[in-house]
């Protein structure tokens, strides 16, 4: 009998020091900040601007159009400084991107600085800079969505320095690849598959959302698809 329990304490003893190791392991493994994002479901992020539909399957963040949307965002946030990675496969008829630093129109708003809209966005719409996602040789650039309708690379004459022919070819179609972003400060820079594709300083947009979206596409066309997988984020300090 005291053989047995000898055993039977052993053992649980040797249960309760695997776990504690493992947790030590998965703390440890946390330390440096990174959350991951999307790897069980949606958790808190919500679905604004439009009615396309997102869904995480095997651990892949899948947002796919619907016809008659506009185009639609999964927001998570608001954060400042942080750095993001993701590897992002996109149906080659849609182009998407992820916002950063965005903001989402509240009833009442004022028309957003900057903007070249001729009428009032709607409440929950999306605007601010968007880091682009598309096999057409603008991935990695960003584009200011909703507001000022054109590229942050013209917009702070950075164009002819990062958008190299290296940067135009780095996304690589039908395939998965993938994006780092890191915002600090006033500072953007992107990479795909390791290549630098945006590095550029802009001041007004200090703190926003982060938002993967799912374009809008013309009547009678789709449904088409856009998926992330390995959605790492973590703030920077």
């Amino acid at each position: 009998m005291r053989t047995f329990r000898f055993i039977l304490v052993s053992a649980v003893a040797g249960v309760l020091l695997a776990a504690f190791s493992l947790q030590a392991a998965d703390a440890k493994k946390s330390s440096d900040g990174w959350q991951t994002w999307f790897k069980d479901g949606l958790g808190d992020a919500k679905v604004v601007s439009g009615t396309a539909s997102y869904k995480v399957e095997n651990g892949v963040l899948v947002g796919t159009t619907v016809d008659g949307s506009p185009n639609s965002f999964l927001i998570k946030g608001p954060y400042r400084d942080f750095e993001l990675e993701f590897e992002v496969n996109v149906d080659d008829q849609l182009n998407s991107g992820v916002q950063v630093r965005s903001r989402v129109v509240k009833e009442g708003d004022p028309m957003p600085s900057g903007t070249k809209a001729k009428k009032a966005h709607p409440p929950g719409r999306v605007y601010g800079p968007q880091c682009e996602i598309a096999i057409n040789g603008t991935a990695g650039d960003f584009y200011d969505e909703a507001r000022r309708a054109t590229w942050w690379s013209d917009e702070t004459n950075t164009r002819a320095a990062m958008r190299t022919e290296a940067a135009k070819a780095a996304f690589k179609k039908g395939e998965w690849n993938k994006f780092r972003i890191v915002v600090k400060g006033d500072r953007y820079q992107s990479w795909v598959n390791g290549v630098p594709t945006a590095d550029f300083r802009q001041p007004n947009d200090p703190e926003g959302y982060i938002g993967f979206q799912v374009h809008g596409i013309k009547k009678g066309t789709g449904p088409y698809s856009v998926r992330w997988r390995n959605v790492r984020f973590r703030e920077l300090k």
